[in-house]
């Protein structure tokens, strides 16, 4: 599906799927759905998490299937009734999301997307889409997943195998990444590599800011205030690919490095990366990959990572 739909880079828009489970509307962007099929064959398994709804065969591959309805409301969905699914495929996982029914495509700018409210930190969604009918909420699919693999949750693992470098400690690094408990995961896998200089945004607007303020501050200087920026792509307000064109089209900062972080780096996209200017894409959770590549382009010659 993504490859069929892709949009100019940094025009500031973005093609979402609206879809409905229990009479609410949610999206999520396309660049993350492989493909909309029916619900059908689903089998139990033995995980006693209410989350997962069973597995299923979609062309020769076993896929989990998660069940938005309980994520959400904490309402089993009845498999008896005919259901949709997005397939999905993120941080180099397939996985598919059992909905009500999907309602269609639409066209938005990254700027239509607001920022949940701060007293609502902890919720499932990243994201506001005020519509002429009502409001549709952009999910955290990586927190949802994340959430129910805790126990195998990448970030947790590898940060217990990080050998602490103090060299790494005098590099300022600014991290953009809309989903909150990946961005804290990220920032606490860097701290424990000796990445301990980290500051996190919650979406392009925000760092792209900061780090023009710093440039206003410190002119050609401005590594005094940031060394490197690692960005997601999908973001409110402003997404990565859009700030990283305007970093790389700056006099001054196109030569602050910056390496765009993502579940959407597939063959297909990985092009668009290119053409802003990313000096390093890589695909998450390869956070061992990550701290290699600031390694080289912080450090030149780089160091030899264990």
């Amino acid at each position: 599906m993504a490859s069929s739909i892709l949009l100019d880079v940094g025009n500031g828009e973005l093609e979402i799927i609206v879809f409905e489970v229990n009479g609410n509307k949610y999206c999520i962007n396309v660049l993350k759905t492989k493909e909309i099929i029916n619900l059908v064959g689903i089998r139990s398994t033995t995980s006693t998490n209410k989350s997962v709804l069973g597995i299923t065969n979609v062309r020769d591959q076993v896929m989990t299937v998660v069940d938005l309805s309980y994520v959400l409301d904490k309402k089993a969905t009845d498999i008896t009734q005919r259901k949709m699914a997005l397939v999905c495929e993120f941080n180099k996982q397939q996985v598919m999301f059992a909905v009500d029914n999907i309602i269609g495509i639409r066209r938005i700018k990254w700027s239509d997307i607001t920022e949940p409210d701060s007293l609502l930190k902890s919720s499932l969604a990243v994201g506001n889409i005020l519509t002429e009918t009502g409001i549709l909420l952009m999910l955290d699919f990586e927190k949802i997943v994340a959430d129910i693999s805790a126990s195998e949750n990448v970030y947790v693992k590898i940060k217990d195998k990080m050998e602490m470098r103090e060299e790494r400690g005098n590099k300022k690094i600014y991290i953009a990444e809309d989903s909150r408990t990946i961005g804290e995961l990220l920032r606490e896998v860097l701290s424990a590599a000796g990445y301990t200089q980290v500051k996190t945004f919650n979406n392009g607007k925000e760092v792209l800011e900061a780090i023009f303020k710093i440039k206003e501050e410190y002119g050609e200087s401005f590594r005094q205030g940031v060394d490197l920026l690692i960005t997601d792509i999908e973001m409110p307000i402003l997404d990565g690919h859009t700030v990283t064109r305007q970093i790389k089209e700056d006099d001054v900062l196109r030569t602050l490095p910056v390496v765009i972080f993502s579940s959407l780096i597939t063959d297909d996209l990985h092009h668009k990366g290119e053409k802003v200017g990313a000096d390093k894409q890589i695909s998450k959770p390869q956070v061992n990959e990550l701290v290699s590549a600031l390694d080289k382009l912080l450090f030149y010659k780089g160091l030899t990572n264990a």
